[in-house]
């Protein structure tokens, strides 16, 4: 395993990572299922969006240069000739001058009418109305098309699917949506020390979290985890698990074994399979993670420990994963802070300390290596550059949030 470890920039990883990207795969789910789903291709109203001038509010509709002038000492006074129910369009409703007509919030505007006066600004005395407050040329108005034409695209590709964006597409006619399919990530753990989380560990073995913890990251990134178990150090069973995953999945994930150590499997298995493209990254936590490729699809080997597998993700896997999904921006969120304390660096590799943030200061969480406390304890990693010493107290940071 000599020939390995030969220590990578991260940005040279990441540029690795994403030329070896699978093209995101499209499928159609109905509007009701596609809320957090990733939009594969632009949408476009089948209809003028309003399809007629509406009221915004409710009150009055008037011609706005028969409320010029007015106020709570002086109103102007119209005449109300009726009400428009909603729902309804009929032609023969037409606001004169000095005229004005009751319009519910969704409202059809009346013909003749180019203003809305809200009803709060008003006063009913029998048929005619005060209005106690002028109002502009199509104020309170929303006029035909005037939020979406007909062909116009309303939500791009590469776009996240919120909430508001499934009412967006419903307005637009879109009932069935264009979505990337899930990328299908299988996770291996490997390791002798292993026991399932149901087995309590006896001295000498741990608990595989790394499964739970990237299977829990992947689901909430959109992404279908598949879990293979613990495999043992044994290369005909380490081999055909990964072998399996390879053809059941879109990316596979190797937890553990990713060290330069002579029991290390996971870059020999990965050789023997496809290719080893790099092992080891000038990343810390995460040096000697594995990037590989097997029957075109990208495989990692991730540092066992949770807080390094969970940096190389988020630093490195996660680029794969946008790419993968088709999304136009990272699925991060981040915040800016001011840093407590100096935080020292090693030149020539990416640091990312794991960090507590409240009230807009940031203090690192230092901790041994191998502590499982530093994970919970913390709100983030700031991310220190590979050509920086460190960082200064009282500079302003990017804290990347959990």
């Amino acid at each position: 395993m000599g020939k390995f470890l030969n220590v990578v920039p991260v940005s040279e990883t990441v540029a690795a990572v994403q030329r070896i990207a699978p093209d995101p795969a499209r499928e159609d789910v109905p509007l009701g299922s596609a809320a957090g789903r990733v939009l594969s291709a632009p949408v476009p109203a089948d209809t003028d969006i309003p399809g007629f001038d509406r009221s915004v509010v409710d009150g009055y509709a008037v011609k706005a240069a028969d409320t010029a002038g007015a106020g709570e000492s002086v109103p102007a006074m119209l005449q109300c000739t009726g009400m428009i129910a909603m729902g309804v369009t009929d032609t023969l409703n037409t606001v004169r001058s000095g005229e004005c007509m009751y319009v519910p919030t969704g409202g059809v505007l009346p013909a003749g009418a180019d203003a809305m006066v809200m009803v709060e600004n008003t006063e009913k005395a029998g048929d005619m109305v005060l209005v106690r407050k002028p109002v502009a040329h199509g104020e309170n108005v929303l006029l035909f098309n005037e939020d979406f034409r007909k062909g116009e695209v309303v939500l791009q590709a590469g776009r996240k699917l919120s909430p508001q964006d499934i009412g967006v597409l419903a307005a637009a006619g879109c009932s069935v949506v264009p979505v990337a399919r899930k990328p299908i990530v299988g996770i291996i753990s490997t390791g002798n020390e292993l026991v399932p989380v149901t087995q309590k560990p006896s001295p000498g073995q741990v608990r595989d979290a790394n499964a739970s913890m990237l299977g829990a990251f992947l689901t909430g990134y959109g992404c279908v985890p598949k879990l293979y178990g613990i495999v043992k150090d044994e290369p005909a069973a380490f081999e055909s698990a990964v072998s399996r995953a390879v053809a059941e999945c879109d990316v596979v994930l190797l937890s553990g074994g990713s060290s330069k150590d002579e029991r290390d499997m996971t870059a020999g298995t990965i050789a023997r399979l496809g290719e080893v493209l790099i092992h080891g990254v000038a990343i810390a936590p995460g040096k000697p993670t594995i990037i590989g490729r097997i029957e075109g699809k990208p495989v990692f080997g991730l540092p066992g420990h949770p807080a390094s597998a969970y940096i190389v993700l988020i630093a490195i896997v996660r680029p794969l994963l946008d790419r993968m999904l088709g999304l136009n921006r990272p699925e991060i969120r981040t915040v800016q802070a001011t840093l407590a304390m100096n935080i020292p660096s090693q030149r020539g590799r990416e640091d990312y300390v794991r960090v507590k943030v409240e009230e807009g200061i940031v203090t690192p969480v230092f901790g041994k290596s191998g502590l499982l406390n530093t994970l919970v304890k913390s709100d983030g990693v700031v991310c220190i550059p590979a050509g920086s010493e460190g960082l200064e107290k009282g500079s302003t940071v990017t804290v990347i949030l959990w």
